[in-house]
């Protein structure tokens, strides 16, 4: 029986229940806990970065500050996680990646307006909004490229909108991973205090806790088997 398949919420919970008796209640609470916190009102878009201890750290800010996808573009390059780096933080994250494509930028961005997304380019040449002014009443999409070409022109065509972090010194622009913690960790504390409803949907709690329970449960393929197996059988 293929989970995906299933709309049926109740399902997901009943196997979400069976996989958290495989996991030590100290961690189960963590989970409970953590999922409180997580948001999908922003997002981070990583546009071919080729230094994978750059885009691992900014895998482990998103963790830190609640964000839970990140989307990346591969184009030129294919990203791995470091894990020295990541320090297990992608287990925690949905990392959809864009590949298929001649133009996986264009892709990608055309697939996150469509879910309502705001696409606002990082970029340290564009004065448009400082993390303190740029609007988060819609759902955004911070959008990063690489450190010495910084973002394509179809980032900048398809933009809603520019963020740039105010310097003051002889250098022209921070390492990616420093730009995306500090956005991050500014527009997601804003987000916090605001009225804006930025929590996940039941749904969408279930079915993060159900990814995280997998990557943390020894042989879960095996056991979610087995799960589909007693309810076939009407045993649960």
């Amino acid at each position: 029986m293929d989970l995906n398949a299933k709309s049926d919420l109740q399902l997901r919970k009943k196997l979400l229940e069976f996989l958290l008796t495989f996991i030590s209640d100290n961690k189960v609470k963590k989970f409970e806990e953590k999922i409180q916190y997580r948001s999908r009102h922003l997002t981070i878009v990583l546009e071919d970065i080729y230094q994978p201890h750059n885009a691992s750290a900014v895998l482990r800010s998103c963790d830190c500050f609640g964000i839970q996808d990140v989307h990346i573009i591969e184009n030129m390059n294919k990203y791995e996680v470091n894990p020295d780096v990541a320090l297990g933080s992608s287990k925690w994250l949905t990392l959809l990646k864009y590949n298929a494509e001649t133009n996986n930028t264009q892709s990608c961005l055309s697939s996150l307006k469509e879910k309502g997304y705001r696409i606002v380019a990082t970029s340290p040449h564009k004065d448009d909004f400082s993390p303190e002014t740029l609007s988060l009443e819609q759902k955004t999409a911070l959008v990063f490229g690489t450190e010495l070409e910084g973002l394509t022109d179809h980032v900048i065509k398809m933009a809603d909108a520019f963020v740039r972090i105010p310097m003051y010194g002889f250098t022209e622009s921070l390492n990616i991973s420093v730009s995306a913690a500090l956005l991050l960790f500014t527009l997601s504390e804003r987000l916090r205090k605001s009225a804006i409803d930025w929590h996940l949907s039941e749904d969408e709690k279930t079915d993060i806790m159900l990814q995280w329970a997998k990557n943390v449960v020894k042989r879960s393929d095996s056991i979610e088997r087995e799960f589909f197996k007693k309810i076939e059988k009407g045993e649960l």
